[in-house]
């Protein structure tokens, strides 16, 4: 069937964390990961389905459910998901905390790169773990890693786990097979643990691919958890039922038992019931999706060439998050970041979130109708002109 995209829905007022959550009500929310547009139909269709069958009860991952994924990431990303490597979790960021206090102690640490989605080191910080990290390079208007800082910082006997973004948020990199193999040989070569959030791999644009870190040689593999869910892909976040693959048996028992220690046991009745309709029947919505991402890319591209040339973006390979580099204005990142909310109405991520590495950067969701992304840009280049930025 065919999606409109371009249809407008009223969110304001549903409980919505990304519109309901402003002081001011006449912002312009282009900040988290959460697009606005209605879900696949076959996933509202299983939804309304369990809803009229009017039992909710304890409920169990179904047969459905584990065929679900492992199709899912077999024809999609050409992975081949054993059923027993699957573990549940409410969601990537909860994840993150869990394996931190799972197989990292207070005083250790963690690496990651930076910038990076800032609820990774976060995961650490909360949890009295030290955070190192690796600075990307910011070259040609693309992030590449720093192999040799990597290689001297997994080597430090305190580093227990290597936390990847991949794709990359907030800059949309997707990593090559040969990137991951090389950073993947070093944290196995030296005992340190990979944590691979997957959550943005199926957003991916024409012409760029996403190389799942399960598809590494076998021994890099073993010496990794695998976090993915539909959650990005369908904006299925409120449902809160993600998936972390675990080849390693032994790593695989370490992390159940301590979930089984939290007393998390399973998804939620509509989790199971979303994930299966969307891994199974969610494809058609997705390639349409991905098209209609790709022409606001494009828009974006061409609006900050006619209107704001002094701000440029990292062209994303994959995400529906954009890194928009301000550093031409030469503004204080904080004063740059009010001036968009304050005067301009519109809400961004600010790049320092993300790190020191992102002073000078906005990220932008562009996972809107194309009216609304061209409201929100308007906004940002009448607030920029108003402030004599531009």
């Amino acid at each position: 069937m065919e999606y409109n995209f371009d249809d407008i829905i009223e969110r304001r007022d549903s409980g919505s964390y990304k519109w309901d959550t402003m002081e001011d009500p006449e912002v312009l929310p282009m900040w988290v990961a959460d697009m606005d547009f209605r879900v696949a139909k076959p996933i509202i269709n299983a939804l309304k389905k369990k809803t009229e069958h009017g039992v909710f009860g304890y409920s169990i991952q179904t047969e459905e459910f584990y065929n679900a994924v492992i199709g899912w990431f077999d024809r999609r990303h050409n992975w081949k998901i054993d059923r027993k490597w699957i573990s549940h979790c409410p969601g990537i960021v909860p994840a993150l905390h869990f394996l931190s206090k799972a197989f990292v102690k207070p005083g250790d640490k963690i690496m990651m790169h930076s910038p990076v989605y800032y609820p990774f080191f976060g995961s650490a910080l909360k949890n009295d773990i030290e955070v190192v990290f690796n600075k990307l390079i910011y070259k040609s208007k693309r992030y590449e890693i720093d192999f040799e800082d990597f290689e001297r910082t997994a080597k430090d006997p305190n580093v227990k786990a290597f936390y990847l973004c991949s794709p990359h948020n907030p800059g949309g990199r997707t990593w090559s097979r040969e990137e991951l193999e090389r950073m993947g040989k070093i944290c196995t070569d030296n005992g340190v643990l990979v944590v691979a959030d997957e959550i943005h791999c199926d957003l991916v644009f024409p012409g760029r691919k996403n190389v799942s870190y399960g598809t590494l040689p076998e021994y890099i593999a073993d010496n990794s958890i695998i976090c993915v869910a539909p959650s990005k892909t369908f904006n299925l976040a409120g449902l809160q039922t993600s998936c972390l693959i675990i080849r390693n048996p032994d790593i695989k028992k370490r992390y159940d038992q301590f979930l089984a220690r939290l007393g998390i046991m399973r998804p939620n009745v509509y989790g199971i019931v979303g994930l299966t309709a969307a891994y199974t029947n969610g494809d058609e919505w997705l390639e349409q999706l991905l098209v209609y991402l790709n022409d606001n890319l494009t828009f974006l591209k061409n609006y900050l060439k006619t209107y704001i040339p002094q701000v440029k973006i990292m062209e994303p390979d994959a995400t529906y998050l954009v890194w928009m580099d301000f550093s031409e204005l030469n503004i204080d990142s904080e004063r740059l970041h009010n001036i968009l909310l304050k005067e301009g109405k519109v809400w961004l991520d600010e790049g320092y979130m993300f790190g020191e590495a992102g002073k000078g950067f906005e990220r932008i969701n562009i996972a809107c109708p194309r009216t609304v992304l061209e409201e929100g840009l308007n906004r940002i280049r009448d607030s920029l002109k108003a402030a004599g930025l531009i």
